[in-house]
């Protein structure tokens, strides 16, 4: 068997054979990134010269991929015979390059209890990645059910039209984190960087930071002052707070009104522990607004969706989701001018959150701007190629708009969508209603009551689906 000592190296070899007496520690770089910062590059640049033109980078005989590091002086001698011929003929890194998707972590823990956990994490790193602007990120929303249901990096980076993938795991013992993380080529399936992570669960928010960061360098994106703070910005700097959070939005998810509850008292949970947390106001305002639409219509749950859409701006008016829900409450309370704004501002801070060109949507909507409404479902669907809800929901302004054709071609691929979900999620009612009514209106009226049963002996008392 190999021996796995990380102190054993390959030797260096002087050009007559002989051996090459050690440098000292202070000319050595272990890692990739360390390579990169010194020769002021991204980590794909380095690596594509170590392979295409002889950078000089060795490998220790430990573990299957390897660990590399270089020496300053042989890098410095390099570079003086071939830097110059680089520079003038390197290409600039593509598009493409700099689109990326982020994909829900793997659950490595030995009780397998913890996927909100490795969920929350993801979605972390790609608000931290949205605030870059030289950055395409697709959404979680976009990204994280194509996973289940696509195994293959290259098909995943064409239905999301990215250039690269993250993807990871999670082991959560106690209060220790270990978290793998590589960054792949969707091309070619190539690694462009990867790192490890053996923390305290206390250190969450600064792994998540140097990730993104990882990734910024590795895509070859600069970033201006504000976008370098804005990426090291934690929402909370308490793991508590932090965890009941990711429970809360694991839940509200599920878009039923039992994971509503449940989703409330996480974020109720998480204020509890740090009052000051703008997103868990943020989760609760959606919550109350989803109970105001599709529960109980009364003053008193508007005016706790109002509540706190308030103060999760109070306290980060920066933040994208606070906007949206901000919009959302708005709109419900007839403010259309002020819903717009919010809804405005939302899209702004982060381009690639759902939620803002939802909810825009069905203001719009109920305004009766049915052209509006069209246009912020349809984008709300490219930020989410995987959502059944914004196409169904635009069918009804396409026929408003004496489009029929629009309105068929929405629904097929709307139901197609909620099919899908239904197989990975079988007691998904929302897709299961949603379906039957678009499949009741292009005429497969047997098929969507049978859809509608089922959603019925799943949720028997929810005021919508009846």
């Amino acid at each position: 068997m190999p021996n796995r000592s990380a102190s054993r190296v390959i030797p260096l070899v002087r050009p007559d054979g002989s051996a090459q007496p050690p440098a000292p520690a202070s000319d050595r770089l272990d890692s990739w990134k360390e390579i990169a910062v010194y020769l002021k590059r991204g980590a794909r640049t380095v690596q594509r010269w170590e392979r295409e033109e002889g950078l000089p980078v060795h490998r220790l005989q430990h573990d299957k991929l390897g660990s590399i590091y270089a020496y300053k002086t042989e890098l410095d001698a390099w570079w003086t015979r071939r830097g110059a011929e680089l520079d003038e003929g390197a290409p600039a890194p593509s598009a493409s390059a700099r689109t990326v998707a982020v994909l829900p972590f793997a659950d490595m823990s030995q009780e397998k209890d913890h996927a909100y956990f490795c969920e929350g994490v993801a979605e972390e790193i790609i608000n931290a990645l949205s605030r870059v602007h030289g950055l395409r990120v697709a959404s979680r929303t976009s990204s994280f059910p194509l996973q289940a249901s696509c195994s293959d990096p290259r098909e995943i980076g064409r239905r999301l039209r990215v250039g690269a993938l993250l993807g990871g795991s999670v082991r959560k013992s106690g209060g220790r984190l270990r978290i793998a993380v590589q960054l792949t080529g969707a091309e070619n399936g190539f690694q462009l960087w990867s790192g490890r992570y053996d923390r305290e669960m206390s250190d969450i928010f600064a792994i998540q930071d140097e990730i993104a960061e990882s990734v910024v360098r590795a895509l070859e994106v600069t970033l201006t002052q504000t976008e370098a703070t804005a990426l090291r910005k934690p929402r909370t700097t308490d793991v508590r707070a932090y965890d009941s959070y990711l429970r809360g939005r694991s839940y509200y998810y599920q878009y039923s009104p039992k994971s509503i509850e449940f989703a409330l008292q996480m974020f109720m949970r998480a204020l509890e522990i740090d009052e000051s947390y703008a997103q868990a106001y943020a989760g609760l305002a959606d919550c109350w607004s989803y109970v105001y639409l599709y529960s109980k219509r009364s003053d008193v749950v508007r005016g706790q969706a109002d509540w706190a859409s308030r103060k999760a701006l109070e306290l980060d008016p920066n933040c994208a989701s606070a906007q949206a829900s901000r919009g959302l409450c708005l709109s419900l309370d007839g403010e259309r001018e002020e819903a717009e704004r919010a809804f405005q501002r939302a899209m702004e801070l982060d381009p690639g959150l759902f939620e803002a060109y939802y909810f825009h949507a069905r203001h719009s909507f109920a305004q009766g701007r049915l052209e509006e409404a069209v246009h912020y479902y349809e984008q709300a669907s490219r930020v989410n190629p995987d959502d059944y809800q914004a196409l169904l929901l635009a069918a009804q302004s396409y026929e408003s708009l004496s489009r029929p054709g629009d309105a068929d071609a929405a629904r097929r691929k709307g139901i197609e969508i909620a099919e899908r979900r239904i197989q990975l999620n079988p007691d998904d009612a929302r897709a299961l209603y949603m379906a039957a009514n678009g499949l009741v209106a292009i005429g497969e009226r047997e098929r969507g009551r049978q859809a509608a049963e089922r959603a019925r002996s799943i949720r028997p008392d929810d005021p919508m689906l009846l």
